[in-house]
């Protein structure tokens, strides 16, 4: 099993190269994904100060101007998380035809023994499906994978924020489900 986790690493810095013409992206994306991730955990903060500010002193300004800002908070949050798809995707469409022009210059640098034994199936199969997998698993590091590490940060912060034993027992269940992921 660890040697199955040593050859994937391999692999992931292997692929890596194939980000160096998207440096740009590959930053821009997880900034925009941390853009988002704050916006989604500033809310409960501002709905509670409605509650507490707004609709329990009965201030109509308070609650018409936290609604205006809840509604800005989804426009940004939104464009946020617009854009760190287009740049993930981006990143990953790169890396793909990237990848497939070198496994295609591979494949015809091969001899015809070589293409006889491996089956040209089998090659076509690595060319299209093998390599879209890759674009894909990529796309889906920087769209969800980056997510998370932020959501679960900020809100440690916010329960820490509201109560250090609230937030002690978080993070001793995030620790633990970390354990078992």
């Amino acid at each position: 099993n660890s040697a199955i986790i040593l050859n994937w690493r391999v692999y992931m810095i292997k692929l890596t190269r194939y980000l160096k013409g998207y440096i740009k992206e590959s930053i821009l994306a997880p900034v925009f994904k941390l853009l988002e991730a704050v916006f989604e955990l500033l809310v409960p903060l501002v709905i509670a100060s409605l509650i507490d500010n707004g609709i329990l002193l009965n201030n109509k300004n308070h609650i018409v101007f936290s609604g205006f800002l809840l509604l800005a908070m989804c426009v940004v949050g939104l464009i946020s998380s617009i854009t760190a798809q287009y740049y993930s995707a981006k990143v990953a469409s790169g890396l793909g035809t990237s990848l497939r022009n070198d496994l295609f210059e591979h494949i015809f640098s091969l001899s015809n023994y070589e293409t006889d034994v491996v089956g040209k199936s089998t090659l076509i199969s690595r060319l299209t499906n093998d390599t879209t997998q890759i674009q894909n698993g990529f796309n889906l590091f920087f769209r969800l994978v980056l997510r998370s590490p932020f959501i679960v940060l900020g809100a440690i912060i916010l329960a820490c924020n509201i109560s250090i034993e609230i937030g002690l027992v978080f993070v001793s269940v995030i620790l633990v489900l970390s354990l078992i992921v």
